[in-house]
């Protein structure tokens, strides 16, 4: 009988415990902080269905209670009426993911904290939704994160994130934010992160090797009336972010925001372009912003297989960056889509190393060229079609060892009688070969 008793407390000990059992009301209206907390002090969490309201964050700190999480039932909501993290999620990570480092005790007891399928609402002008540090393999999925200031939060040192199939939306800070990171390996995917005023996925002091974004829908992540962000923005002035990819989403929005982005890179500078790059941005549906693409002091970025539309300054603007590959990406303006004061222009100022092939660039307007390269140098330009766009089709301006090649360029409009197809204004070693066009060229 006892060996019974004792066989039936082994697996309710690895069974999730209900808030319920702690005290929990879930009704909304009771302060149910001091439960959840005694909840997570006992291992991993069940949280049915019910509205929790909590006053302050409640702390589920691993090297103590062992492979813990928080699964709901989706119709269960967590409701933040103080400020700071609805949970605190801590770990003592402080090494590599490489087996042979890592201390036994993370592997075994902090492994794979799952937050999972409830509503995080922030209800305090300084809620935020989860906050992790010092964490191996946290796997978050099905989760809503609303009207809080920042959503997810990742700081310290961090390894082998998963966010899977989260809203993260209208929040007033960033979606999720990577701030004074160490992470190594984190997937962003199948996730909804929309309308957070402060940028949708934004890295800033950190240092991150393998950051992967991936079927999502990111959108209007900025604010018109806010300081210039991006939906996805890899800020570098301090640290570096490196090896990744964006693939497969769709960016857009909210091209009333002046001065923001799609996708942002921000480097330290021209003597550390490194920084940031050694990504690749493909597949995407990237539209309607001031900026579609911004590279600034980056190295090693391919972008390829894009659809851009109704980039209001740039469908793409790379300054002081290096190795830059644009392959075959499709830069149009939909007539469905029209809307006043779009420009697309594609421009890089002081790069360098750069190959541009199969670029297919319709309808800029309002442009000096639909294609600028200026005091850049080892261009290479081949394969492009320009069509129908407002002032020339190609500028290279104080440029040294560029060659455009093998290009068709074209405006096709009854009232444009004569166009420059390429214009070439001061620079050395330039070659332009094989145009086809019925405009002309300069010099």
């Amino acid at each position: 009988m006892i060996m019974r008793a004792l066989v039936l407390l082994s697996a309710a000990a690895l069974q999730a415990a209900s808030v319920k059992d702690f005290g929990a009301a879930g009704d909304g209206a009771a302060d149910d902080t001091a439960a959840l907390q005694r909840a997570a002090d006992a291992g991993p969490v069940d949280l049915p269905a019910g509205r929790y309201r909590i006053t302050r964050s409640v702390e589920l700190r691993l090297d103590r209670v062992g492979p813990a999480g928080i699964t709901g039932a989706l119709a269960s909501t967590i409701v933040m009426t103080g400020p700071g993290p609805a949970l605190r999620i801590t770990g003592t990570h402080k090494t590599s993911a490489d087996p042979e480092r890592m201390n036994t005790s993370v592997r075994d007891r902090e492994r794979f904290p799952l937050i999972a399928g409830f509503t995080i609402l922030g209800a305090h002008a300084e809620a935020d939704g989860i906050r992790l540090e010092g964490v191996m393999q946290a796997a978050f999925r099905d989760l809503l994160l609303r009207d809080l200031r920042d959503g997810i939060v990742m700081t310290g040192l961090n390894r082998n994130v998963l966010i899977s199939g989260v809203h993260v939306y209208h929040n007033r800070g960033v979606g999720i934010l990577l701030d004074k990171l160490d992470l190594h390996q984190v997937n962003i995917s199948n996730s909804h992160i929309s309308y957070n005023r402060g940028g949708g996925i934004v890295v800033r002091n950190s240092v991150v090797r393998n950051l992967h974004i991936g079927t999502c829908d990111i959108e209007a992540n900025m604010s018109a009336t806010g300081p210039p962000t991006a939906n996805v923005w890899l800020d570098t002035v301090s640290g570096s972010i490196r090896e990744g990819a964006i693939t497969g989403s769709t960016l857009q929005h909210d091209g009333k925001a002046k001065g923001s982005a799609n996708i942002r890179f921000t480097g330290q500078g021209t003597r550390a372009r490194q920084k940031v790059g050694y990504f690749s941005i493909s597949d995407n549906v990237i539209s309607d912003a001031d900026f579609n693409i911004h590279l600034r002091y980056a190295r090693g970025v391919n972008i390829t297989g894009n659809t851009f539309a109704l980039g209001f300054s740039h469908n793409l603007l790379v300054e002081s960056s290096s190795d830059i590959t644009v392959g075959p990406n499709t830069m149009d303006q939909n007539p469905d889509y029209d809307q006043a004061g779009f420009r697309n222009a594609v421009v890089f100022d002081d790069s360098s190393d750069t190959t541009i092939n199969g670029l297919h660039i319709n309808r800029s307007r309002r442009v000096d060229a639909a294609l600028v390269i200026r005091r850049s140098h080892h261009f290479n330009v081949t394969g492009v079609t320009i069509l129908d766009s407002d002032g020339m089709g190609i500028l290279l301006d104080q440029t040294g060892w560029t060659l455009v090649s093998g290009c068709l360029i074209d405006d096709r409009r009854p009232e444009r009688k004569d166009f420059v197809a390429v214009s070439v204004r001061e620079g050395k070693n330039n070659s332009v070969t094989g145009i086809l066009t019925s405009g002309r060229t300069e010099p």
